[in-house]
């Protein structure tokens, strides 16, 4: 005769309250103390960079270190703007970032539409190209890519770094964004060209706005990568006034001596644009990067 087997026991208890009550254990234990421990090892650059930023110019390598400014100063970041172009450099870093991004986002907008509804011969190994490209150092094809912007005059010009940084984003947005356009459902577009839509209408009056998630997480992440983006800057970048953030933080650094009061508040100016656009793009980060993951 066969028993019933005894019930599991439930892992969330009620308490006197009636409310839901989560049992400790110590595997439970042990991942959150993990998980703490991580956050600490990451954020504690962060941290470090910004407290040594508000300290004064003579108090940085005093030994014991602070570990919080004594007397906090905000010379570092008057002498950031006075003693050098940093001003010039975040206008170009912005000027770089943001027309790279949006250039490079539009184009691979159609370019993931193209792949995503069309069927032609070498699709895969256009597929395979661009997965292949994500693999290869940037450093490789340097000699190469210098001659050319040589031979066009863009060497130290802020358009010519636009221009490598699009063909640099392209391929990994053009992946992205395919897979949002697999998940929007083809009736959708077959209703609005019925309506009378012509391809392109339908695609930006009923696709975008569903993809609008999608666009705004592949814009965001060829943004930071243009604005981060240190070695191809400082290779065709030579001239003061066309500089980027990254080859100014690295002129902090001399054969000598770094200036760690200076580089810090540029570092944290640095980052701060970038944490921000996140914080106020989360939601579509996380809502774009989820939809695209699971084909439906």
């Amino acid at each position: 005769m066969l028993s019933e087997r005894p019930a599991a026991t439930p892992a969330i208890e009620p308490d006197r309250g009636g409310q839901p009550r989560r049992r400790v254990t110590v595997g439970g234990v042990v991942r959150v103390a993990g998980l703490g421990l991580w956050l600490v090892f990451t954020l504690f650059p962060l941290y470090w960079i910004t407290v040594t930023s508000f300290k004064a110019p003579g108090s940085i390598n005093r030994f014991p270190l602070e570990y919080w400014p004594s007397e906090p100063s905000i010379d570092n970041y008057r002498g950031l703007f006075s003693h050098s172009n940093f001003g010039v450099f975040l206008s170009n870093s912005a000027l770089v970032a943001l027309v790279a991004g949006a250039t490079a986002t539009l184009i691979a907008l159609f370019s993931a539409y193209v792949l995503a509804r069309f069927e032609f011969r070498s699709k895969g190994a256009v597929m395979i190209a661009f997965l292949l490209t994500q693999m290869i150092p940037a450093f490789i094809a340097l000699g190469p890519l210098y001659s050319m912007m040589s031979d066009l005059g863009m060497v130290d010009h802020k358009f010519g770094l636009i221009l490598v940084y699009i063909a640099i984003s392209i391929p990994f947005s053009t992946v992205m964004l395919r897979g949002f356009f697999e998940n929007v459902p083809d009736a959708l577009e077959e209703a609005a060209m019925i309506d009378g839509c012509s391809r392109l209408g339908a695609l930006f009056r009923v696709l975008v706005p569903v993809m609008t998630p999608g666009i705004i997480a592949a814009f965001i992440f060829n943004f930071v990568n243009s604005w981060n983006e240190l070695f191809l800057s400082v290779v065709l970048m030579h001239s003061e006034q066309n500089r980027t953030i990254p080859a100014a933080l690295n002129g902090f650094i001399s054969t000598f001596n770094i200036n760690w009061g200076s580089m810090s508040a540029a570092a944290v100016l640095t980052i701060l644009p970038t944490m921000v656009l996140f914080a106020l793009a989360s939601k579509w980060i996380v809502q774009g990067l989820t939809s695209g993951a699971v084909k439906e």
